[in-house]
């Protein structure tokens, strides 16, 4: 495994597990509770100790089966994060969430505490002081947000008093660019980890179709999903989380790691996913 340094003596794995679906999706789901608790395990046993979860996935049932997956482990050995959804972000909403979350998970504190979506009727200023206090009363040892551009994640930032930001999990992979404008160079500046999503595009990232991503899948002796996923955790101060439900995809990811492509293939990879500019508007 290879780790980024969230703050000195806290790493993260740079391949952790998603769990989207893992116990449902908008709605609580039990009827593969036992496979998917053995896929977490899994994924644990190869490395992969960082947990994203949220209150939102399967109506707060993931959090539960991630909570029953790490029974057997050393709390210190697991990074726990969870997110609260959009709904619940004013003051009281907010802690009642966070303590609600600790119940399913069976924990005292989670490692890690980020907003979910932002929210435009809630005062952000609210949002943050209450996020803030979750971290002086000991619920998280860290906070952060997920899907906040880079002018609402320094807005976030400049209202809390004493604690700063650690996180901001968005999408990113070769399919979705856009984090690479401003949002990645910022966190490179300032030591925040960018956690990326949907790594592999829905799926489009792990199979042939793009002929420079098969080029370079072959060039490698490796699969598309590992040189999307290669590409992604070369970059300074990204981590990312692939789903968590299947282990043999975990193990084919894990092929990622202990290699580098080249600066040029890695350039011209990324141009191959910018779609042509098309013709000038009105014509």
């Amino acid at each position: 495994m290879e780790y980024r340094e969230l703050v000195k003596g806290v790493r993260l794995p740079v391949l952790g597990l998603g769990t989207w679906g893992v116990g449902g999706r908008n709605d609580a789901d039990s009827s593969r509770d036992e496979a998917e608790v053995a896929a977490i395990r899994e994924g644990i046993e190869l490395g992969m100790t960082h947990i994203d979860t949220a209150e939102y996935y399967g109506a707060g049932h993931a959090e539960e089966v991630v909570g029953k997956a790490i029974e057997p482990y050393d709390r210190d050995e697991i990074f726990v994060t969870t997110k609260v959804w959009r709904n619940h972000l004013h003051r009281d909403d907010l802690i009642s969430s966070m303590e609600a979350s600790l119940g399913r998970l069976g924990l005292d504190q989670v490692d890690l505490y980020l907003i979910h979506w932002p929210n435009p009727e809630v005062p952000l200023e609210e949002t943050m002081g209450a996020l803030e206090l979750c971290a002086d009363e000991g619920y998280t040892r860290f906070i952060g947000v997920s899907n906040f551009p880079l002018p609402l994640l320094t807005e976030a930032q400049s209202y809390l008093r004493e604690s700063r930001l650690f996180v901001d999990q968005v999408e990113y992979s070769l399919a979705d660019q856009r984090p690479k404008k401003d949002l990645l160079p910022y966190c490179q500046r300032n030591g925040l980890i960018l956690v990326a999503y949907r790594p592999l595009g829905l799926g489009q990232l792990a199979r042939p179709g793009n002929p420079v991503l098969d080029e370079m899948a072959e060039k490698y002796g490796k699969t598309q999903a590992q040189v999307s996923l290669n590409w992604l955790v070369s970059q300074r101060n990204v981590v990312t989380i692939p789903k968590a439900s299947n282990p043999s995809h975990m193990r084919e990811n894990l092929g990622a790691l202990g290699w580098r492509l080249s600066r040029e293939d890695s350039l011209r990879l990324a141009s191959s996913f910018i779609p042509p500019l098309g013709p000038p508007s009105g014509t």
